[in-house]
Parts: structure tokens; C-alpha cells; sequence
């Protein structure tokens, strides 16, 4: 996976941007100011790297978090700055820990299903969350409409930053509300604290509103592992991820998964396919 973030590099970076990801992992201060001593910042590969958190007696400590994982994975993102690599990119996530790095947006569907789901025990505390639901949806419905157009979506003589202002004191109006229901308030106000991840998409408008897409990429995996309890080893799980991944690429190709396996195998008679990334280029260059 790191190789995979690295893109081709096998640095280890300590920089601002490393030390940030281990504040906000909870890292103890102690541990960061130990590895901002050293004037070594830069670390060829993944023995340079290990051999100086052994040095330092990382490797030693039993603390939670993971001192040298925490650690290792500040460095590879400090690594990623350093190459100017995803300075622009938006994580779109489900609200795992482990996908809040850099520009961070929220799926919305994920963020209503807390509502949705919500227990609820009296007739005034459904009441309160079907209230709540209702604006919530209208809601994304006109944040849908701005990202599908976001020059057209305001009315006219407003001007955008008018518009912007406007969708975000709805945001406010909507999450601010108090029902009575104390579990619902207390979710209200938590979805209120992601506002900026929620509201990505008014300053980003190509960013998905929901996870649909990546979570329908994996759920094929996620059913062959339902029905295979899993591979008898860690070869045989690469191998079948890595086909699986093949299959659902070519699926969105518009390519027939044998027709490329035979391809790439040279079976006689079979279609000449390009490969998968020269596809995926052409497919994304204008028409």
C-alpha cells in the first residue's frame, strides 16, 4: 500500500505536513519533538526509515496509538507533499478515522442514515425525527442541483457568494434545531461539526455528495468473501483482488472481462485489447 501512495518513491519525508498527520493521529508531543531533533528529514527507503525509528526507540514502545506506525504513516504523507502529489485532491469517506487526511468531504447518505436509523421510542421522538428528515433531503436535493450546475443554481440578481452564504445558513438552520429529543439534538450537533466536510461541494463542486460509487467497486469482494470465508493465503488474496479489480474495471469499459484475459494471454483467436490504462486515458480525453 505504501509503494501504491508513493507512486514509484520509496522516501520517507518529515516535513509540516508529516508532523501535522501525527498531531492529529494523537501522537504524544514528546515522540514529535523527537523526531524534529535530528537534521535528517529525508529517508531513502523502508530500512533508512525503520533503522531511524529504532535509533530514536520507537520500535521499543508499547504505547497506544502505534508510536511507528503513526509515525510511518505521517512520513509517507509527508513524502506525498514533498512530490506534490494530491495537494488538491478531496477524500471523500464514510467518516472512518483512517480516511481523514488532507481535504476531507463527507458522504451524505452516510450522514442522513444516522437519522434514519436513530432509535426511537415514543410517538413525539418520531415525530421529531421526521421533522428533521424531510429538510434534510431538500436539503441535498438543491446541493445536487448546484453541483450539476453550480454558475446557474442561485436565483437570479443573487449573486454566488450570496447563494454560497445562503446554502451554508440553511446548513446551520437545519443542524442547529432543537427537537426535545435529546439523542436526536446531540446527533443534529455532531453533524453540525462536520459542516465544512459536509459542505465540500460548494467549494468543490466536483466532489461526489455519497460513497455509492466506491461502495459498489467493492462489493463484489465483500460478497466473495461472504460466500469463500477468504483465501488460504496472502498470495491468493492478492490474486483474487487483483482480478476482481480487473473484472469491475473492464465492466465500466464497456469490456468483456474474458475477451481481455484472453488478450492478455495471447489465446489464439481472441480480440486484441489495449491495455486497461490506455483505455482508461482515451476515456477520459474530450471528445
Amino acid at each position: 500500500m505504501a509503494s501504491l501512495l508513493h507512486a514509484g518513491h520509496t522516501d520517507f519525508v518529515l516535513n509540516r505536513a508529516a508532523f501535522s498527520y501525527m498531531r492529529s493521529r494523537a501522537l504524544p508531543a514528546s515522540l514529535i519533538t523527537r523526531l524534529a531533533e535530528p537534521p535528517e528529514t529525508v529517508f531513502a527507503d523502508q530500512a533508512a526509515w525503520s533503522a531511524h525509528l529504532d535509533r530514536l526507540g520507537f520500535t521499543a514502545l508499547t504505547t497506544t496509538p502505534d508510536a511507528v506506525q503513526i509515525a510511518t504513516e505521517g512520513a509517507i504523507w509527508g513524502s506525498i507533499h514533498a512530490h506534490d502529489f494530491l495537494r488538491d485532491a478531496v477524500v471523500l469517506s464514510d467518516d472512518a478515522g483512517q480516511f481523514a487526511v488532507g481535504r476531507h468531504a463527507l458522504c451524505w447518505v452516510h450522514a442522513e442514515r444516522l437519522v434514519h436509523k436513530l432509535d426511537t421510542f415514543t410517538d413525539l421522538n418520531r415525530a421529531a425525527q421526521q421533522h428533521v428528515r424531510k429538510p434534510i433531503w431538500n436539503f441535498y436535493a438543491d446541493l445536487k442541483a448546484y453541483q450539476a450546475n453550480p454558475g446557474n443554481s442561485r436565483p437570479p440578481g443573487q449573486a454566488r457568494g450570496q447563494a454560497l452564504g445562503a446554502l451554508r445558513a440553511r446548513f446551520d438552520r437545519i443542524f442547529r434545531r432543537r427537537t426535545g429529543f435529546a439523542t436526536l439534538d446531540r446527533l443534529l450537533a455532531r453533524l453540525h461539526a462536520n459542516k465544512a466536510e459536509l459542505l465540500m461541494v460548494l467549494e468543490r463542486p466536483e466532489t461526489p455528495l455519497h460513497t455509492n460509487g466506491s461502495e459498489n467497486d467493492i462489493r463484489c469482494q465483500v460478497t466473495r468473501r461472504k460466500v469463500s470465508a477468504g483465501t488460504r493465503s496472502h498470495l491468493g488474496r492478492d490474486c483474487r483482488d487483483a482480478c476482481l479489480g480487473l473484472a469491475k474495471t473492464c465492466t465500466k469499459l464497456d469490456v468483456a472481462f474474458w475477451d481481455y484475459l484472453g488478450s492478455r494471454l495471447r489465446v489464439p483467436g481472441q480480440p486484441l485489447i489495449p491495455p486497461l490504462p490506455n483505455l482508461v486515458r482515451c476515456r477520459g480525453q474530450p471528445a
